[in-house]
């Protein structure tokens, strides 16, 4: 387990009205806060507070360093800070649950994202990894209602995935980051 360290409209009255209710700090039937549209300022704010921890898959490690490293970029330029940020490596897709779900378990953080890569083969094993990876993913998400982000990607080709690895990466942080305060895990 690694600590990440950084390198050296027109709208009515009506909406106004309903969009300031909705910027402000909420408590959901006496549970934990939520933010639900939080200002830009509002929700960097409440980033810096969150524990994210990222699971990272080494097989298409050429893919899945890009992945992390948008994902990474993404969460510090949104507010998280990076001694908050906790990156561990796995052999392929289908480790990734497992340590997802002992990261559950110890607690501690608001979101967990998993980054892997799966292209096809000539093979059915595609298809087995792609779902199973997945299958656990949303399981101990549920399991443990934490936000788990599946940034998985499975591809067709080797190019698709490169096409694919900064913006999946990227809306992995966004969505660990919205989850996180959607979900009040914020305490």
């Amino acid at each position: 387990m690694r600590q990440i360290k950084t390198k050296s409209s027109s709208s009515t009255g009506a909406s106004k009205t309903n969009a300031s209710k909705t910027n402000e700090l909420k408590s959901h039937s006496g549970s934990q806060p939520y933010v639900h549209n939080a200002s830009l300022s509002t929700q960097t704010q409440l980033a810096s507070q969150l524990n994210i921890g990222i699971v990272q898959s080494r097989f298409n490690e050429e893919i899945t360093n890009g992945l992390r490293d948008a994902c990474v970029e993404e969460l510090l330029a949104s507010g998280v800070q990076p001694e908050n940020i906790t990156w561990i490596e796995v052999p392929g897709a289908l480790e990734i649950p497992i340590v997802l779900q002992s990261l559950a378990i110890k607690g501690g953080y608001n979101a967990l994202i998993a980054l892997g890569c799966v292209i096809r083969g000539e093979t059915y094993h595609f298809e087995l990894v792609s779902n199973e990876s997945a299958s656990g993913v949303t399981r101990i998400s549920l399991d443990h209602h934490i936000p788990i982000i599946n940034a998985v990607i499975t591809t067709e080709n080797y190019v698709q995935a490169l096409v694919r690895q900064e913006e999946k990466g990227r809306d992995a942080a966004k969505a660990a980051i919205e989850m996180s305060l959607l979900l009040g895990s914020l305490s």
